[in-house]
């Protein structure tokens, strides 16, 4: 079966916000073996809208439509879409009484005009909205089924978990399951030429690669009769990756993190970690504590981005900075045993960079990145070129600090193993 995507919203084409809806929107039709040959944003604007719901219409058996639901006079999705079909709209008791209901519960006046959320085009699927105001609708005509979304990502995600993923699996009629390889320390190019022979010769399940900052997913995607039956076709793929990758792989599930993998690692290790940042200013420290149960292992971090301040908190000698520069390897260096020294953690790191945009040297470029990781005065450093803005620069070295952290305990624990036996 065939998507489309529409994105309804002049800030989309204005660029006042990122459409994170159609990534997401995507990446789930992917998932239900859905294709998706179309993405199309469209202002508030009806016959440009009408437009657009005519082709797609043409083009897909499904066409997901997000944004355009709200109380303001353009908010036209639903209007537009119940037109194309035929559809006159009422006013849906159930949905006005949850409305109602939601402002109650906040102390807030509802006006008038939010009573248009609540007007559904006749024979439609409602969709509540758990985390909003304005419901879903699933419009379906003999040839296409019109999804209705609401724009902000925090309803519109949960709402299509809860509602449209099980409603697209039964117009399907097949069962659609995933599983996600995640693999740090490596390029997209570099993993999907390892496994080019299994992209090649897939049929289902099907393999594809996805690139994330400082990491690479690998999804694994089987149709079958039953989840059982699919999950039996991902199990050998899987274990053929594991074979391949080793322990660049870091989770097959896809609700951890590397933070999270990181944290785990940590903590099954009884090691606690300290940090000392400089050009990522507190950005690893932040991903860490994401992690829920990072308080056993993190004891404490510090942003040194001053020459003065990894003279003071870190010890980083003068005579170092002087003839090496902050942004260098002996820098790197002395602000991990520093650091050490400061929070007294099993394992610190630290991070020295040129962020940019300004700041660079034909000797050290903007990009520039050096990190140490430290476990119980065995130190490695890593010397890093990144490429990209200043906060792309600043994402990425958070990124290949993780993965460091996560290969240097692997390494540490192995040999701690090994002495035991």
């Amino acid at each position: 079966m065939i998507a489309e995507i529409v994105c309804v919203g002049t800030e989309l084409l204005l660029g006042n916000i990122v459409n994170t809806n159609a990534a997401y929107l995507a990446e789930k039709c992917a998932a239900v073996g859905l294709s998706c040959y179309y993405q199309t944003v469209v202002g508030d604007n009806k016959e440009r809208l009408m437009e657009t719901v005519k082709t797609a219409a043409k083009r897909a058996d499904i066409v997901i439509l997000s944004g355009g639901l709200g109380p303001t006079e353009d908010d036209l999705t639903k209007e537009t879409v119940a037109e194309f079909c035929g559809r006159e709209m009422y006013e849906d008791a159930h949905s006005r009484e949850r409305l109602e209901q939601y402002f109650a519960a906040r102390g807030l006046e509802m006006t008038e005009n939010n009573l248009k959320q609540v007007m559904i085009p006749q024979d439609a699927k409602i969709l509540d909205n758990h985390n909003g105001t304005a419901p879903g609708v699933i419009v379906e005509t003999e040839n296409t089924a019109f999804i209705l979304l609401p724009g902000p990502p925090m309803e519109l995600q949960p709402m299509f978990e809860d509602g449209v993923m099980p409603y697209l699996q039964g117009l399907t009629g097949e069962e659609i399951c995933s599983q996600t390889v995640k693999i740090c320390g490596g390029s997209e190019s570099k993993i999907e030429t390892e496994i080019k022979d299994l992209i090649d010769a897939q049929t289902n399940p099907t393999i594809a690669t996805y690139a994330k900052p400082g990491e690479v997913h690998i999804r694994v995607t089987a149709k079958a009769s039953s989840q059982k039956e699919a999950n039996k076709l991902i199990k050998p793929v899987v274990k053929e990756l594991k074979s391949r990758f080793g322990h660049k792989i870091y989770t097959t599930d896809e609700s951890v993190t590397l933070e999270k993998a990181v944290v785990e690692l940590l903590a099954g290790a009884d090691l606690t970690i300290g940090l000392a940042e400089s050009c990522t200013a507190g950005m690893l420290s932040a991903r860490l504590v994401n992690v829920p149960g990072v308080s056993d292992v993190y004891k404490m971090g510090v942003t040194t981005y001053s020459n003065k301040a990894k003279r003071k908190l870190l010890n980083v000698k003068k005579s170092t900075l002087q003839k090496h520069g902050a942004v260098s390897q002996q820098t790197a260096e002395e602000m991990v045993k520093g650091c050490a020294l400061l929070t007294g953690a099993d394992v610190t790191v630290a991070i020295t960079g040129i962020a940019g945009p300004d700041g660079g040297t034909e000797e050290k470029p903007v990009g520039l990145v050096y990190m140490a990781c430290n476990i119980k005065g065995n130190i490695r450093i890593k010397k890093h070129q990144l490429k990209g803005s200043r906060s792309k620069i600043r994402e990425n070295a958070t990124m290949l600090a993780l993965t460091l952290v996560r290969e240097c305990v692997m390494e540490y624990l192995s040999k701690v193993t090994f002495g035991k036996k």
